[in-house]
């Protein structure tokens, strides 16, 4: 019979066996705050345009060489409760702004490190909680005053590319100029007068070769493939796209045919190729020239398309499809038969033609307002095109978010620094305990300019005095200058250096919400594990060297 072992008093008495639980402000909070902090420090060193690239290996062995943040956290897959809510906090960023994950990251840890000099201070949680979230409420009414210019005109490339360029500049440095005017030209041509912007209806198609240079903007759509047929360009296409393989009809009933003699099998298989021509024949009398076809393409059907000199292209996924239907203006057919006028697409120009050595096909539309423009990316190797394409995004997220609001503050730690010096004028004059932790809040503004001096290889002490001081004088617009030599500051107005409006606001709002929930947490419970057994460890020789691996257990006889 087995011996009960009583469980020990408390809480532990009351879970399962195998379960985990911490509680306390030493183990539950600065445990959290700890995890939160680490997670903080390794996108820190990636903030601004001098941020240093993580290599993120991820679970399927792709590499990833980048300093985006939301890249980074999608593929770490953080497993530790409390730095999820943070990371949480950033793709909500992603999703609201498309830009700025970055911020919320180094902001939130900022605020529970402030947090933890605060709780090891002797306040209570509570009353650092209240702090915070009268200071984010200020920060929040002080921010529209540091607004320094607005969008006039978002139709005006010039005007879009300057506002574009800060934000591929924290990517790409050195080749913002040039790739801000790449992503302006794309979403100017397809930004509607009605004033709905959608991200999506700008592409990029990345093919290698060349220099980043060598990358062009095209109204239209751009795919890696090859034409199916002899056709290799349409002028004036008119295109249908069928969602179905391009091959005859396979019946619905299964049946068994039996044939005698030579004669009769000639007649069934022409029979078949009669058919399949009919089909093809009627596509090119409805006034079709280009086919596209979301499966595979019969010999027979390329056959007959070659013959009444009908283009045919093949798109692997149902995504490609959709998008080149919004293009043309067709509707995707879901079996072979003739398109009607309104079913079918339009397109300017269709031609095959090859881009370095790799062969594509091009939708082009010759009038600017299309409805999707494709940015092609060139570059040395896939890394760094996917580095360029986080780049295009951010950059195409930053117009989405100027059309829904125009406001601009001056970038380059500069808002950060005023709002650091109003919060923490605000904090001296509130009474209660709650003033130490508005101005930390105050203090956590700092981090901003200090990562981006400490990334540019400046002292960021000396650099913050600077700024503090510039501000002082009234100076709202003064930030950090990352040409200047040592802890240099210009007028960032001036230079073009430009976060919109948006992108601040949430971030703050999202990094205080995260940080708060963090600090919330008093006690983590943590159920067993899900699942089996784990599978045994492989067994390592038997002359083991630690103390604490078990021994083998051999039957030695004496």
């Amino acid at each position: 019979m087995a011996l009960h072992v009583p469980k020990p008093p408390g809480f532990s008495q009351m879970l399962k066996d195998g379960a985990k639980h911490f509680s306390g402000l030493e183990e539950a909070v600065f445990r959290n705050i700890r995890a939160c902090k680490e997670l903080s420090q390794t996108t820190r060193t990636a903030y601004g345009p001098n941020g240093m690239n993580k290599m993120v290996i991820n679970h399927l062995e792709k590499l990833f060489v980048t300093n985006d943040a939301a890249t980074i956290l999608r593929e770490l897959e953080v497993q530790h409760p409390a730095a999820k809510m943070i990371v949480m906090a950033s793709h909500m960023q992603e999703q609201e702004v498309g830009d700025g994950t970055n911020f919320v990251l180094v902001f939130a840890g900022a605020l529970l490190e402030l947090a933890e000099e605060l709780l090891r201070m002797g306040l209570s949680v509570s009353e650092v909680i209240d702090g915070y979230e009268k200071a984010c409420k200020k920060a929040l009414e002080i921010l529209p005053d540091c607004v320094c210019s607005s969008a006039k005109n978002l139709h005006d490339l010039n005007e879009v590319t300057s506002f574009i360029r800060t934000a591929v500049m924290s990517k790409q440095y050195g080749n913002e100029d040039f790739l801000a005017n790449l992503i302006a030209q794309a979403c100017v041509s397809i930004y509607p007068e009605s004033g709905n912007f959608n991200v999506d209806s700008v592409r990029v198609c990345k093919i290698l070769g060349c220099g980043v240079t060598a990358s062009t903007v095209l109204h239209g759509m751009v795919f890696k493939k090859e034409a199916e047929g002899d056709v290799t360009s349409v002028k004036d296409a008119k295109i249908a796209v069928f969602s179905c393989p391009f091959d005859c009809m396979v019946t619905e009933t299964k049946g068994t045919v039996l044939i005698n003699n030579a004669q009769e099998l000639m007649n069934f298989s022409k029979g078949e190729e009669d058919m399949m021509e009919a089909q093809v024949k009627a596509i090119k009398e409805a006034g079709a020239n280009v086919v596209v076809t979301g499966g595979k393409v019969a010999d027979m059907a390329l056959h007959y398309a070659n013959k009444y000199k009908l283009m045919v292209v093949r798109l692997n996924t149902k995504w490609d499809l959709r998008r080149l239907c919004k293009t043309v203006g067709a509707v995707a057919l879901p079996k072979m038969m003739a398109p009607t006028p309104d079913e079918m697409g339009h397109c300017d120009n269709v031609y095959l033609t090859e881009v370095g050595d790799t062969q594509v096909v091009v939708f082009k539309h010759e009038k600017e307002d299309g409805a999707i423009s494709t940015v092609v990316i060139r570059g040395s190797t896939d890394n760094l095109m996917d580095d360029i394409e986080r780049a295009v995004d951010d950059g195409v997220n930053t117009f989405k978010v100027l059309v829904r609001d125009k406001r601009l503050v001056p970038g380059a730690g500069a808002t950060e620094i005023e709002l650091a010096k109003q919060i923490t004028s605000f904090g001296e004059s509130c009474p209660g305990l709650d003033q130490y932790a508005i101005k930390k809040f105050a203090e956590a503004f700092e981090v901003f300019p200090r990562a981006l001096a400490e990334n540019s290889g400046v002292k960021g002490n000396e650099l913050i005095s600077k700024l503090y001081s510039a501000h002082h004088d009234g100076n709202k617009n003064i930030g950090f200058d990352i040409e200047g030599d040592g802890p240099a500051v210009k007028d960032v107005l001036e230079a073009g250096i430009l976060d919109p409006y948006l992108v601040k606001h949430w971030g703050i709002r999202l990094a205080t919400n995260a940080a708060i929930t963090v600090l919330r947490v008093d006690q983590i419970i943590m159920a067993k594990a899900a699942g089996g057994p784990k599978a045994p460890k492989q067994r390592g020789h038997w002359d083991k060297d630690g103390w604490d691996e078990e021994p083998d257990h051999f039957d030695t006889h004496h």
